[in-house]
């Protein structure tokens, strides 16, 4: 098993036993995941988790993960930690590559807030060609890790989310329709939250106004993962590549599946676009946009309709979401070049966005033409 990914405790922050509380956290595993052993309760803090405490806890048996939200918590942190091991409990024994939820506890006398417990996955993330272990540096090899990312959100798209217990976790009537506002509203709420000033964000009035000009019919309703890209996607050890688990699900919920497969696909080049994607984590043995859509259709069975849509739909929603990092720089709460950096990226986001649907008009208004 591959070792955890640790940081230490900066001075000034609460002291590591402080998150998990051991000596109430040891019976309420006792009770709960006994599969964790008995013995005295470790923990070891994990890298990732950007709004949530991830902790590896272990006892002696197999090791568990425990996510809690920070020490100081946003006023909605437990509800979204709740959700969370909603969707993780509906999804054990669905085959979609998930940890398994073994337990969730809302009783802030345990460790003094809300937190659950989950199945540690050993794995890798592939951020750039950096990250990659010696056994995946072949081109062959490495063509393969984009479409294990895409068939992931595949299988979650397809399946039955009201089978699964997980009817009113989310209102897919009009969802679409409220994604601009949405998110409009998430980074109109920084400047209570971060103290943000505002900055221009020279495309985005455009994006939005297109948005909101072409948004198309919702084909099915399905459990989206709302986060989804190399950051969240565990890659299994061994071959043969595949993807080991999806995590950080705290924006989860019942939607159109198809803003997953824009998220996924909207940084891949396109042989048919002239537009220039972000540069994250590309690699130039990846295939290119359209194959890995394909390769989702033929997993799902479905037509993809109205990709630019949903690419530049996801593109928007990550640059509101980024802001707020580049807020924290701003402030304080980051470092102040990790904040620039988040900021260069929000206003390529934009551009690429209005860039596609500029390039989507232009073709459609040539189709028209031609037509006329």
């Amino acid at each position: 098993m591959t070792e955890p990914i640790t940081r230490a405790i900066p001075d000034g922050q609460p002291s590591l036993e402080s998150l998990y509380r051991p000596e109430t956290l040891a019976p309420w595993l006792d009770r709960h995941v006994p599969e964790a052993g008995d013995g005295p309760v470790r923990a070891t803090k994990l890298a990732g988790g950007a709004t949530n405490v991830v902790l590896r806890v272990d006892r002696g048996g197999i090791p568990v993960v425990l996510r809690r939200p920070p020490a100081a918590p946003r006023p909605d942190s437990v509800k979204v930690l709740t959700r969370e091991a909603r969707v993780l409990s509906a999804l054990n024994g669905s085959g979609v590559p998930a940890p398994r939820c073994y337990a969730a506890c809302d009783d802030p006398a345990v460790i003094g807030t809300a937190f659950y417990v989950m199945e540690h996955i050993d794995g890798w993330l592939a951020l750039g060609e950096r990250t990659l272990p010696p056994a995946f540096q072949a081109p062959e090899v490495r063509r393969q890790l984009p479409l294990a990312l895409v068939g992931g959100i595949a299988q979650l798209g397809a399946l039955d989310y009201k089978a699964l217990g997980l009817e009113g976790f989310g209102k897919p009537d009009g969802f679409l329709e409220r994604q601009v506002d949405r998110w409009l509203h998430q980074h109109a709420s920084y400047a209570e939250s971060e103290g943000y000033g505002y900055r221009p964000l020279p495309d985005k009035d455009a994006v939005v106004d297109w948005l909101r000009a072409n948004t198309p019919a919702m084909p099915r309703a399905g459990i989206i993962h709302g986060d989804y890209g190399w950051p969240n996607a565990l890659i299994a050890p061994d071959m043969p590549v595949r993807l080991a688990a999806m995590i950080d699900w705290e924006l989860s919920t019942i939607g159109d599946p198809l803003l997953d497969l824009g998220w996924t696909v909207y940084s891949a080049p396109s042989p048919v676009s002239a537009v220039e994607p972000p540069k994250l984590f590309h690699d130039p043995a990846y295939p290119d946009r359209e194959a890995l859509v394909d390769h989702y259709a033929s997993i799902t069975g479905r037509p993809v309709a109205n990709l630019t849509y949903y690419m530049v739909l996801a593109q928007f929603k990550l640059a509101m979401l980024l802001e707020r990092h580049y807020a924290r720089g701003l402030n304080g709460r980051l470092p102040r070049e990790q904040g620039e950096e988040m900021g260069a990226l929000v206003l390529d986001l934009l551009r690429c966005a209005a860039e596609m649907a500029r390039e989507h008009d232009g073709k459609n208004s040539g189709t028209r033409k031609a037509q006329s």
